[in-house]
């Protein structure tokens, strides 16, 4: 007969106390679907997604970002569309100041703020023309956040940044990824690497900058 295996008291507390800890965390990303805006919470990062959620100071000023953006169109907001492009954790800052506001995101998780959320799929790009048909030229302001830093991943979201941008000369576009990024996207997209530099809740071994279609940086206040 196999010995049983028992851990040391202030082992078993330690697992219980995560055990609860993550219980509680499920229960609160249940609830969500009651709040739209996701004003309350965020859902925890899924890391085999590579998820890694913005901190607090970058959310709030890409924010600030989108408010200036807006306030220079004034009255002509009435068919002016932002999409967020696997960067959720913005969502519930930009969609705090401005209700047309659009996830691209794989993570089914949040179909839990109803219309505002589209499945996305990177692989169907390529191989798909039609694929988020319904969305293409729809866009005037993109903000991107590739969840890979590969070839093919940058290919294929600036290939959908191409189908989503409304107008290719006007539409303003925000990425934020590794620097190692750079070539291939510059490649592709009509944006040049910024000063600004988006951090995360948790700190990743890769340099993280930011690029955009505009001067980025003169939008961004104590760099």
């Amino acid at each position: 007969m196999d010995d049983e295996i028992s851990l040391p008291a202030d082992t078993l507390a330690i697992l219980n106390e995560f055990l609860l800890e993550r219980s509680k965390r499920v229960a609160e990303e249940e609830s969500q679907i009651a709040n739209k805006t996701g004003k309350d919470a965020l859902f925890e990062e899924d890391w085999q997604l590579s998820q890694f959620w913005y901190n607090t100071k970058t959310k709030l000023t890409l924010r600030d970002v989108v408010g200036k953006l807006l306030a220079q169109r004034r009255a002509d907001l009435e068919d002016f569309h932002i999409a967020l492009l696997s960067c959720p954790s913005l969502y519930k800052d930009i969609r705090s100041i401005y209700d047309k506001v659009r996830i691209f995101e794989y993570d089914q998780r949040f179909a839990a703020f109803g219309t505002d959320f589209v499945h996305y799929d990177l692989n169907c790009i390529g191989s798909n023309p039609d694929y988020l048909k319904e969305h293409h030229q729809q866009y005037d302001l993109i903000v991107a956040d590739p969840p890979f830093l590969s070839q093919e991943c940058i290919a294929n979201t600036c290939e959908t940044i191409k189908r989503l941008q409304k107008h290719p000369t006007e539409c303003k576009l925000i990425l934020c990824s590794g620097e190692v990024v750079e070539p291939w996207l510059t490649a592709r997209l009509p944006v040049l690497k910024c000063d600004f530099r988006p951090e995360h809740e948790r700190n990743l071994g890769n340099e993280f900058v930011s690029y955009a279609s505009f001067n980025l940086d003169e939008y961004i206040e104590n760099k």
